[in-house]
């Protein structure tokens, strides 16, 4: 599928709330190439788009807002209180993200490219990527960011975080690791030793 890269693609991920948004923002500014897939997964549902018209076929129109937009509070209550929803979701989504992503890939400037990736540990989908980073905090420090970012429920943050893959199972597919529960400086400190090293690949 993606036998023709054009450039070195690390995958990076890691649990909700963890701040893979600031690592790859740092990596970015570095002159590394980003393709972040909750921005493509945004994209693929854009109205009138064949994404959004499977997503109503699935869960019926009630997940539309007033002017014919994803509604995606309302779809986000369907799904994660229903694992089978949710596993729809993922079957109708990852097809045209991934396929979103591989042309992204031919655009690509830098030698290498970061590739956000937030269910990277529950898909095989991309099994092409030629290294995995993984952005890693404890539960407690998701949960509370979690809490403080989205404003939701304690039930439905530890319903969202229960979808996604342990920690543990997270980092046992890294080939690299940021622990993110220090300082902004020893974050960037960290990220560009990494940016060192995958420009010499």
């Amino acid at each position: 599928m993606v036998s023709q890269k054009k450039c070195y693609c690390i995958g990076l991920t890691g649990g909700i709330a963890s701040g893979k948004t600031a690592v790859s923002r740092i990596f970015q500014e570095q002159g590394c190439d980003i393709i972040d897939t909750d921005i493509e997964a945004r994209i693929v549902v854009e109205p009138n788009s064949k994404g959004l018209q499977q997503l109503v076929d699935a869960f019926n129109d009630s997940i539309l807002s007033d002017d014919g937009s994803l509604n995606r509070a309302k779809l986000r209550e369907i799904v994660f209180n229903n694992v089978e929803k949710l596993s729809t979701l993922n079957s109708i989504l990852h097809p045209l993200i991934q396929e979103s992503v591989v042309k992204k890939i031919q655009e690509v400037k830098s030698s290498y490219c970061l590739i956000v990736i937030p269910l990277l540990c529950e898909s095989s989908s991309y099994n092409w990527l030629d290294r995995t980073l993984v952005v890693d905090v404890r539960a407690e420090t998701q949960l509370k960011r979690l809490l403080k970012r989205d404003s939701i429920t304690n039930e439905l943050a530890s319903k969202m975080m229960g979808s996604q893959c342990s920690r543990q199972q997270r980092l046992k597919i890294a080939d690299d690791v940021i622990n993110n529960e220090t300082t902004l400086e020893d974050l960037e400190r960290r990220v560009k030793i990494l940016h060192r090293l995958y420009k010499s690949f």
